[in-house]
């Protein structure tokens, strides 16, 4: 059994700051994409960046140049840094991990989901 267990999320003020963790755990060989998503209200969840297990990332437009994807791959850990946040990244943020078993099956999961919310 796999867990995603993230961290970090809360109320900010609009140019703010925060920063994501996620962490996986369980009976892990190996982890290949790591990414962030986000849900709003009355939305579809959408990409926010993901990157691979060498290091490569992709982020989506509208967080390119405020957001920084990061992973510890010692830890099985996922990192979101968000700078100059705006009321719109205001959202549920879920991370996904595409795990690999020792059996050699592999599967997606998902966290739990953080909430952030950038208001004055």
């Amino acid at each position: 059994q796999v867990q995603l267990v993230e961290s970090g999320g809360g109320l900010v003020q609009p140019g703010g700051s925060l920063r994501l963790s996620c962490a996986a755990s369980g009976s892990i060989f190996n982890i290949n994409d790591m990414g962030w998503y986000r849900q709003a209200p009355g939305k579809q969840r959408e990409l926010v960046a993901r990157i691979t297990s060498g290091g490569s990332t992709n982020y989506a437009d509208s967080v390119k140049g405020r957001f920084t994807i990061s992973r510890d791959n010692a830890k099985n850990t996922v990192y979101l840094q968000m700078n100059s946040l705006k009321p719109e990244d205001t959202a549920v943020y879920y991370c996904n991990a595409d795990v690999l078993y020792y059996s050699g099956r592999g599967l997606l999961h998902w966290g739990q989901g953080t909430q952030v919310t950038v208001s004055s």
